[in-house]
């Protein structure tokens, strides 16, 4: 690997050792084993390094959760998919809590943060994307705005779900809960 590839790496150790707001350049330097000018000069500024490492394990999760990608089969009933995706996002989630911690922080941040705000945006949408071909299927993609709409639910499920499990996991809805809630919501209880 390259000073790039090491700043990088680095950056995403410390922003889930650390968080955003707390990660300074010198620690990004000794987690990578480069020096300080090789941030400026890959990157432009710590922000930028910082926000591009955010991406890149944003993208890691939704890639560890992705199990057609992993090789393993879904469910086709609709509902069932629903919750084998769900036991795979809740089943992450403690390797992944200090990704939802992150999460939280970069939202609570956006505000002071324009340059954050504005990579967020495009990735957003491309995250809701990946969501919506998780729980649906790949047939998703046939159409762009359906699967708009779909990334949208799922996006905003993900979260609240998360911000549960990040608050008290002892009472957090499992995927069960979750498939029998959507159920009730759809009449089918």
């Amino acid at each position: 690997m390259g000073h790039r590839e090491d700043l990088l790496e680095g950056a995403k150790r410390c922003l889930l050792e650390k968080g955003y707001a707390r990660t300074t350049a010198r620690d990004i330097v000794a987690a990578s084993g480069t020096n300080l000018a090789s941030i400026g000069y890959h990157y432009g500024s710590k922000e930028a390094l910082l926000n591009q490492a955010f991406l890149a394990v944003t993208e890691e999760w939704g890639d560890s959760i992705d199990q057609e990608r992993a090789g393993e089969s879904l469910p086709e009933e609709p509902l069932e998919r629903f919750r084998a995706v769900w036991e795979r996002v809740i089943g992450t989630f403690e390797a992944s809590r200090p990704l939802w911690k992150l999460q939280f922080e970069i939202i609570s941040r956006i505000d002071q943060e324009p340059e954050l705000k504005a990579a967020l945006a495009g990735a957003q949408s491309e995250g809701r994307n990946g969501l919506a071909e998780a729980f649906q299927g790949q047939g998703v993609k046939d159409d762009p705005e359906k699967t708009r709409v779909v990334g949208i639910v799922y996006h905003a499920m993900l979260a609240g779900v998360m911000a549960q499990w990040l608050i008290d996991p002892e009472t957090a809805p499992s995927a069960q809960d979750v498939t029998d809630g959507l159920r009730a919501i759809m009449g089918d209880a």
